[in-house]
């Protein structure tokens, strides 16, 4: 059933007109021209729908693809169904086909020749799991301090973070380097931290990096990291985070973040014990920091209700 639009109904008042008062008359009243009213008189049979428009696509082309052309363009995919249409192409091209890619184009198009794109179910990611109470799962990840914040040019330093879910509670600590020894002496700095604020760290959240995993590792795949064996021995469950998806660390990532604008903008470090000294003052003054999520408490204030 066709739709009654609004120019139908338009043109079955014209009619209607038309046909009490005249044409004239009609032409003047609707800013239509004689021609146009007899068009759609000759079309109209009482019936609004005899005045929707009609497709205007010609029934023939006078340079439309012959049935001996069609028949080859068939026969030569049939026995080449792999081949590419521009090698389609030139091979019709050998055999007298006289046409032009984009016209070739339109006609394997028309057929269904080509084959439908393969259609990608989007991905949806799952709801994220929200934490229950303090401990439960604990962000960690590292941060390579910026170069423009280290007074000695040769001097490489490294920030080890901790972040509770649940709390936002945060533990920072200062390294020298990036590797398996220094995150394991962090995982075992910070399950005394939090202890000590009443706080039992079940699980740590990380990423693949090799100062945490050897799961990418082409010859170490089935040796646990240090970090590994440190976790396993407190008891700790190591839960890593899907490749190539920093979001699914996004509170430490994102404290990270705050870090660059609040700390690393503004201080400069002349050593590892300097860099540290500093670090324990940022560590205590974003503890005390007001967040939304924590309902406008800073985690300090928030975690007094849980423990």
């Amino acid at each position: 059933m066709t739709s009654i639009t609004q120019d139908m109904r338009f043109r079955q008042s014209l009619m209607h007109y038309a046909q009490k008062y005249g044409v004239s008359r009609a032409s003047r009243k609707y800013n239509k021209s004689r021609s146009y009213i007899y068009f759609w008189k000759s079309r109209w049979d009482g019936s609004v729908e005899s005045l929707a428009c009609q497709s205007r696509r010609p029934h023939s082309h006078p340079n439309q693809h012959t049935e001996a052309e069609l028949k080859l363009i068939k026969d030569m995919r049939r026995r080449n169904p792999k081949l590419g249409m521009i090698e389609l192409w030139h091979r019709l091209k050998q055999r007298g086909y006289t046409r032009r890619p984009e016209s070739l184009f339109r006609v394997m198009r028309t057929m269904g020749m080509f084959q439908p794109p393969k259609t990608q179910k989007p991905y949806k990611p799952k709801p994220y799991e929200q934490m229950t109470y303090p401990g439960q799962r604990v962000q960690v990840d590292v941060k390579v301090v910026p170069r423009r914040c280290i007074a000695i040019p040769e001097l490489r330093l490294f920030q080890y973070t901790a972040i509770d879910e649940f709390s936002r509670l945060r533990f920072l600590a200062a390294y020298p380097e990036q590797s398996s020894f220094s995150s394991a002496d962090f995982l075992d700095r910070l399950v005394k931290w939090y202890a000590r604020r009443g706080i039992h760290v079940e699980c740590v959240q990380t990423d693949n990096g090799f100062e945490f995993t050897n799961r990418f590792s082409n010859s170490k795949r089935d040796v646990p990291t240090l970090f590994e064996a440190t976790a396993q021995k407190l008891g700790i469950r190591h839960k890593l985070i899907r490749p190539y998806t920093p979001r699914h660390n996004g509170k430490v990532e994102r404290s990270h973040r705050e870090d660059m604008k609040r700390f690393y903008s503004s201080h400069c470090f002349w050593s590892l014990d300097d860099f540290e000294k500093q670090l324990i003052v940022h560590n205590r003054r974003s503890n005390n920091f007001p967040m939304r999520p924590l309902q406008w408490f800073s985690p300090n204030e928030f975690i007094v209700q849980y423990v």
